[in-house]
């Protein structure tokens, strides 16, 4: 065995169960000992989009994953998807070659372009350090939810290795969570007590806390807000107001801005989920916890800063409340009934015989899709949308690739999360730019057989661009083109497609849902306007 199939099978043995990846003479040696050990592997057609699948896959599953390409260009191609992954702390190890000799064509300063996008960078150094070089990688992902380029020199890979090494391997577990400190319990413990109006809003960081930040929120009063990288955490609770930010309903809007008191849990409190600022009353205390201490006040100034656990602080707060009313009125329990879903609030409807108003697709597709779902969104103009009208079941069921805001992400995050989560239907939403961005990975849906309805919300134009450029007079013919039948493109790769322009096409749709896929089904939806309407309607609730 040489060094590098030795790192593959050592991934498994810590907790790799899945990898994906684009295989080069760089990375064969190591896939193969990735597949030789026992992990699925996911040949895709680029590498961005191979990272992507691994992000989106770790995310919905709780799992380190691992991505494997080739050196220097191969890792070039994924270096989107990896400062995606990176900036969103996405647990996960991208093992690559190296070229370490400068005249090689392949050369590249790998570790300088992994610390470029956030990730940690960690070369496999001899065979005698493989082991402890892989534990380290596996260990930082893991227990610091990071992202980890795993380093592999070519010279290195080849070494011999004594394959008996690796009997006495182990899953590496995570280690407890640091506790937050009794003064800031207590801290909070009290603001809770005062506090008439206050409002849970719980990022990525929360994902893993729902019982115990509801049985807190139950004991004060609280509200729960979601970030969107966290939506669903709270379904079917009556006291849940739905996702916080850009994407909020009226209402929501309305009942953060007037909290007094707003507990940021494992949200980074970015200008996403708090709109620049503006969805904070002036009078608003803002508390954050977070496992990350440098993550407390980055974005927006807090009363009270609290390093630890979210699960863990949220049950110490428990113990020392008594039971209060709060926020929770009967008047706002039958408001948020009637009132917290963009599906609840009618529009005037844009669209025409040629093109369907992207609100009355959305809200149409939440009734078609079977409830049981996991959604992964495109970046664009578009993506508020099925962010908003869209529901899913929980937390692990929307999957948003969104930290790089980087178009082409869509479909392969989508298909990362239907394998993290197999017996959910999956639902891909893309736009136009960010889908043939990243049509490649369509030719990996139909191969691996994915039951999986893709959604291209068509609007032939980098939308935002246009609303952005066009009203102060810019001419926009560098970001139109001419409408293209993705339907037919999609027959080509293999899917069933339908061209949707009016409501009515959408019966085609959910006749061919409620029979069941059995291949990928492509819903080319012409759509009216740029996609704008999301946008202007966070800026006028704002």
């Amino acid at each position: 065995m040489n060094v590098a199939k030795a790192v593959g099978a050592a991934l498994v043995r810590f907790g790799v169960r899945q990898a994906f990846g684009v295989v080069g003479s760089g990375n064969f040696h190591v896939t193969n000992g990735l597949v030789r050990g026992g992990a699925g592997f996911v040949a895709a057609r680029h590498e961005g989009g191979a990272t992507t699948m691994a992000d989106a896959y770790a995310r919905c599953s709780g799992e380190v994953a691992v991505v494997s390409v080739h050196q220097g260009c191969g890792l070039a191609n994924a270096t989107t998807g990896l400062g995606e992954a990176a900036k969103s702390r996405t647990p996960l190890i991208a093992v690559t070659g190296e070229a370490t000799d400068p005249l090689s064509n392949f050369h590249l300063d790998q570790d300088g372009l992994a610390r470029a996008v956030g990730a940690v960078s960690v070369a496999v150094r001899s065979a005698e350090s493989a082991l402890a070089d892989v534990r380290r990688a596996f260990t930082v992902a893991r227990r610091d939810r990071r992202t980890v380029l795993l380093r592999l020199p070519l010279d290195v890979q080849a070494e011999p290795f004594d394959e008996r090494l690796l009997d006495g391997l182990t899953a590496i577990e995570p280690l407890p969570h640091p506790r937050a400190a009794d003064e800031d319990v207590e801290a909070l413990a009290a603001a809770l007590r005062q506090a008439e109006r206050p409002v849970f809003l719980c990022g990525r960081g929360a994902r893993s806390a729902r019982k115990a930040l509801v049985e807190l929120a139950d004991l004060c009063g609280a509200l729960l807000a979601e970030g969107a990288v966290a939506k669903g955490l709270f379904t079917g609770e009556p006291w849940g107001i739905g996702v916080s930010g850009g994407f909020s309903s009226p209402l929501t809007v309305e009942l953060v801005r007037g909290a007094d008191l707003v507990v940021g849990w494992g949200s980074a409190l970015n200008d996403w989920t708090t709109a620049h600022g503006r969805l904070l009353g002036p009078g608003t205390t803002l508390v954050q916890v977070d496992l990350d201490p440098a993550a407390l006040g980055r974005h927006r100034p807090v009363a009270l800063g609290i390093v630890g656990d979210v699960a863990g602080t949220a049950e110490a707060v428990t113990r020392r409340l008594d039971g209060r009313r709060g926020y929770r009125t009967a008047e706002v329990r039958t408001r948020i009934a009637n009132e917290i879903r963009w599906r609840d609030h009618a529009h005037e409807d844009t669209g025409t015989a040629d093109v369907i108003d992207p609100r009355t697709l959305s809200a149409a597709l939440d009734e078609i899709v079977p409830d049981d779902r996991v959604v992964g969104v495109d970046s664009g103009n578009f993506m508020g949308y099925p962010t908003m009208y869209l529901d899913v079941p929980d937390e692990n069921g929307f999957c948003f690739t969104q930290a790089f805001q980087s178009i082409g992400l869509g479909l392969a995050t989508a298909t990362g999360a239907a394998l993290a989560q197999p017996d959910r239907f999956p639902v891909a939403a893309c736009g136009d730019g960010g889908f043939l961005m990243g049509i490649a990975e369509l030719e990996t849906v139909v191969r691996l057989n994915l039951p999986m309805l893709i959604v291209v919300y068509n609007d032939h134009a980098y939308g935002a661009e246009v609303y952005f450029f066009e009203p102060a007079g810019e001419p926009t013919g560098t970001v139109t083109f001419p409408d293209t039948d993705l339907a037919a493109i999609a027959r080509g790769y293999g899917c069933d497609a339908v061209t949707v322009r009016t409501r009515a096409d959408l019966d085609e749709v959910a006749t061919r849902v409620a029979a069941g896929l059995d291949r990928p089904l492509v819903v080319d939806a012409k759509i009216s306007g740029f996609a704008a309407w999301w946008l202007r309607a966070a800026m006028a609730h704002h």
